[in-house]
């Protein structure tokens, strides 16, 4: 990448409040955030379900979802199972659901460079079947899969066995 002339003193714009890199780490600062929103998008609601399948404990859920939800990235939905006393789920909201691409790019570049052959899940297009790849590109007229679009199957190389 290469900086236009206005932009090469860093210095003036790179740092505290004007970088969204630095803001948006900030925000998910933790390991439990981005498993909470792996949890969502795998379609986990239920806060004793994200401590089973994150493996961490209670007071570490409750704190990355309460951060998730003042930051506008889940919603609390109000349900109450027969016989049971009302309890809240949580579900992405708009701003949840554009962290997609970010949460399927660290995907593929631990499925490349982290694991010994590729990684245990796909991702592909629930109606084509095709395997979904995360890139950058400069073409308006590309469409962006929705998790609604995507279904997670086990990695070819796991089927084998």
């Amino acid at each position: 990448m290469e900086f236009e002339k206005v932009l090469r003193n860093r210095e003036k714009w790179s740092t505290g409040e004007a970088c969204s890199v630095a803001k948006t780490l900030d925000l998910l600062s933790t390991k439990t955030v981005f498993l909470v929103i792996r949890e969502c998008f795998y379609g986990t609601t239920r806060f004793e379900d994200f401590i089973e399948r994150i493996g961490t404990s209670a007071p570490a859920v409750s704190r990355a979802l309460k951060q998730l939800e003042s930051a506008g990235i889940v919603t609390r939905v109000p349900y109450q199972e027969p016989g049971k006393r009302a309890r809240d789920a949580y579900h992405l909201t708009q701003a949840g659901e554009d962290l997609l691409p970010v949460l399927m790019a660290l995907t593929q570049w631990g499925d490349k460079y982290l694991q010994e052959e590729s990684g245990p899940l796909q991702f592909v297009d629930a109606k084509s079947g095709r395997p979904l790849h995360v890139q950058v590109t400069d073409d308006p007229d590309v469409t962006s899969a929705r998790s609604a679009d995507i279904e997670i199957q086990l990695s070819p190389r796991l089927r084998k066995r």
